[in-house]
């Protein structure tokens, strides 16, 4: 994201993953001396050019690091130096709790993810629903369409953000809406926005910014 990211290839399993990982802003009076907690984010589809380098997930990471959280990226199975082979969306999910294992063992938790990493963020949520609090969750372009995705637990309604363009070519609106009815789960809807939120990158960050900070 910037020079100060700092490089990280983290021994895992299955071999190694690739993470940045950035400090908070904390140089702002109203912000406290140490992190607010640790921000896991995750990024979209692997086969189709998906990294943590994606402007989404960038726009998020900025977004976590301005409202004083360290803010953590990395990459799926086969993608940049990560080891491994892309696995259908399930070693996915044991690469985000590797790293949650590894760098965010414990204290505050925020997860989040863009299009198939909201997908992977949202399954991963269902794994630790038990085992690990979550305080923050933000879910952009959620992939609702192109897989199966748990329903978020009423007990993290209240902390969860679930954005998505009006004009979604990818994952149409009205199948989040249609996921998000059952739970009763508010969906953010950003007017005459596609998939990848061009041009409306800012307002995406300060969506992001009003709900973690």
């Amino acid at each position: 994201m910037n020079s100060a990211s700092q490089k990280i290839l983290l021994t895992v399993s299955q071999g190694q993953l690739e993470v940045l990982k950035d400090s908070p802003l904390l140089s702002s009076p109203a912000r406290s001396t140490t992190p607010i907690g640790t921000a896991v984010l995750c990024h979209p589809h692997p086969l189709h050019g998906g990294t943590m380098d994606n402007k989404v997930v960038q726009t998020m990471a900025r977004a976590f690091v301005q409202a004083g959280w360290e803010v953590i990226r990395f990459n799926f199975r086969g993608v940049g130096l990560s080891s491994g082979v892309y696995d259908n969306a399930q070693g996915e999910i044991d690469d985000l709790l590797s790293v949650i294992e590894h760098l965010a063992p414990t204290g505050p938790l925020a997860l989040g993810g863009f299009s198939f990493g909201a997908m992977i963020t949202a399954k991963a949520l269902e794994r630790l629903q038990t085992t690990r609090e979550v305080t923050r969750v933000v879910l952009v372009g959620l992939a609702v369409s192109r897989f199966e995705v748990p329903p978020i637990d009423a007990s993290l309604h209240n902390c969860t953000l679930l954005i998505h363009g009006q004009e979604d070519e990818v994952v149409p609106l009205v199948d989040v809406m249609d996921w998000a009815q059952e739970m009763v789960l508010p969906v953010c809807v950003v007017p005459k926005t596609g998939h990848f939120f061009h041009g409306q990158l800012p307002l995406l960050k300060g969506l992001v910014v009003r709900h973690v900070v």
